[in-house]
């Protein structure tokens, strides 16, 4: 019993390594030594519990979404409130994970139709789930879901990926409190004025 506890240990160590690794430095910049270092096992270790590296990152994913993915798919019935929720969500739980996202459009990604499954199924369920609020009229019909997610995920991830363009047009860090509560509160007034259907029609 002890070594199968051992075990997960080591395994839950070796991904919170490769975690940091990944999203710090892409998949291209990330090797097994420096996972092994950041997890302080050895190499040969870390091959005893995975193949190489395309399967450490497929469980790093794995993980990740199985941790996130019910808070994610998660959404306000009230369309205005999305942007405020997505950027909460975002800054609680997927900072890391969204630096990763500007690596991974850069590189040459390995030839796996499976990597972005998962991340595809999401933004699709956010166009659902926009879809879904315009047939019960929460949406304005002239407004497509799709674009309209487009639109939602680029305000809500844009000023904390790219922090020093943040801070060059603000003055603050995507991390300071202050700057959250006010992009919090101008993605709200942004979406009434868009969202809010107008009741004189």
């Amino acid at each position: 019993m002890g070594e199968i506890r051992n075990a997960e240990r080591t395994r839950k160590k070796i991904l919170e390594a490769a975690r940091g690794e990944f999203f710090s430095k892409g998949y291209t910049g990330t090797r097994i030594e420096s996972i092994a270092t950041r997890a302080n096992v050895k190499k040969q270790l870390l091959y005893h519990y995975f193949k190489g590296k395309e399967e450490i990152f497929e469980a790093v994913m794995e993980n990740l979404y199985s941790q996130h993915l019910p808070i994610s798919l998660k959404t306000p019935t009230n369309p205005v409130l999305l942007a405020e929720h997505r950027l909460e969500v975002n800054i609680e739980y997927r900072m890391d994970f969204l630096k990763f996202t500007a690596w991974q459009a850069l590189e040459d990604q390995p030839d796996n139709p499976h990597r972005n499954t998962i991340r595809k199924q999401v933004l699709q369920s956010y166009v659902e789930d926009l879809s879904s609020k315009q047939e019960f009229g929460l949406v304005p019909e002239d407004l497509d879901p799709a674009l309209l997610t487009l639109a939602i995920t680029s305000l809500t991830t844009y000023p904390l990926v790219f922090a020093d363009a943040t801070k060059m047009i603000t003055g603050m860090s995507p991390t300071d409190k202050e700057f959250q509560e006010k992009w919090k509160t101008f993605l709200t007034k942004i979406s009434e004025k868009i969202l809010t259907k107008d009741s004189s029609s």
